[in-house]
């Protein structure tokens, strides 16, 4: 009796301790490849809109782009794998189309001679497979531009930064499509100042308020009026006073324009370093462009 519990014992011991295979102790390693498109993001607040775009950057590797790999004339869904994504967060205009706040794709027709840029209702779709142009937002013509440089990837890209616009460009092999993007600035902020400038505020934003009158082409005479507030809480500046010159500049004033650019390089000469060399420099540059 003791031998046969004893032998149970050894059995159930052995079979505890049976060496399991390989394949069911440890699981197979996860091997990650590089995406042969890469995905994108880009981000960027134009004026008071920001705006998004998410894509899938494919690579020439030698290959012949437009007329070979994207076919002349055929919708083309702006990158690879799934569609080309645009939201902006306000409405805008592109090129002289007007679109609402919100999210859309990218397609486009590549021409030898003119591209076609679509705004598309966006329905997540993977490529042009199901483009409907029942569902386009805007269509718009645009010259292809030529690069010196080829571009090895795909890439768009936002530039040419302004408060009211930039420039939205595609760029691959040596061609650039640029489309011009437009947003509305003033009517929602011009308020905004007026209020905030008028009221009982400790703090007032005077240099930024100049400023934005003066790039938008609003009231001048406001414009100095600020600047010279600016000026009077920090009057060795030469940053605020070349920024006073540049404004009676614009109001047509040369002579008030080229004093006062002439006592912000004074006071750029007395400050020295890097910052009273850049306005040496810039008023230099006025006073010349006024004579």
């Amino acid at each position: 009796m003791k031998k046969h519990i004893l032998h149970s014992v050894l059995f159930a011991s052995a079979a505890f301790f049976t060496v399991l295979p390989a394949s069911a102790q440890t699981p197979p390693p996860k091997v990650e490849f590089p995406a042969a498109s890469p995905a994108a993001t880009v981000k960027q607040r134009v004026g008071l809109t920001d705006i998004e775009i998410s894509y899938s950057r494919p690579s020439a590797k030698g290959r012949k782009i437009f007329g070979g790999l994207v076919s002349y004339d055929k919708i083309w869904r702006t990158g690879a794998n799934s569609s080309t994504k645009i939201k902006f967060s306000t409405e805008v205009k592109l090129g002289d189309a007007t679109i609402a706040a919100g999210n859309y794709e990218i397609f486009t027709i590549p021409g030898k001679k003119e591209w076609t840029v679509i705004i598309h209702k966006d329905s997540s779709q993977w490529g042009a497979y199901k483009y409907d142009a029942k569902n386009d937002v805007a269509r718009l013509t645009v010259a292809p531009v030529k690069l010196a440089a080829p571009v090895e990837s795909f890439t768009i890209e936002i530039g040419d930064l302004r408060d009211s616009s930039a420039t939205l460009s595609l760029n691959w092999e040596k061609t650039s499509v640029p489309v011009k993007i437009t947003t509305d600035v003033v009517t929602p902020l011009v308020p905004q100042i007026e209020a905030l400038m008028s009221s009982d505020a400790e703090k007032k934003p005077y240099a930024n308020a100049a400023m934005f009158y003066l790039e938008n082409g609003l009231d001048l005479k406001k414009a100095a009026a600020w600047m010279d507030a600016a000026i009077a809480a920090q009057p060795s500046a030469a940053h605020l006073i070349h920024r006073k010159a540049r404004i009676l500049a614009a109001s047509g004033d040369k002579a008030g324009a080229i004093a006062t650019a002439e006592a912000s390089l004074a006071a750029a000469q007395k400050a020295g370093g890097a910052i009273g060399e850049e306005y040496t420099k810039l008023n230099q540059d006025l006073i010349s462009s006024l004579k």
